[in-house]
């Protein structure tokens, strides 16, 4: 009888050992189960802002391009000969302007 006994406590402590340990497990795949779920919301969110930030870097990619390509042209003779009629009204000897005086 003694050694039922002792069967049936080792039994019932085993249970017990087991039951504690499933809950443990349970515990921790539930709190790696949240932080999981969390960083999926931050990788979304850091893909977002990559594709801004890469659409951001192409911008100024295509403004800098721009802007070389502008600074090329005001350094050539028409650019200047533009800008001296426009804004100073100088013409070469010899041409006539015409205007239009509907405006």
């Amino acid at each position: 009888m003694a050694t039922r006994a002792r069967y049936q406590r080792r039994r019932s402590q085993n249970r017990a050992g087991i039951i504690m340990a499933s809950v443990v497990v349970l515990i921790l795949v539930t709190v790696v189960s949240i932080k999981g779920f969390g960083l999926l919301g931050k990788a979304r969110e850091y893909h977002d802002r990559e594709a801004a930030l890469q659409e951001q870097i192409e911008y100024e990619v295509k403004r800098s391009d721009e802007i070389a390509e502008f600074e090329r042209y005001t350094q050539t003779r028409k650019y200047i000969e533009d800008t001296a009629k426009e804004k100073l009204g100088l013409v070469y000897p010899g041409e006539i302007i015409f205007r239009n005086t509907d405006n």
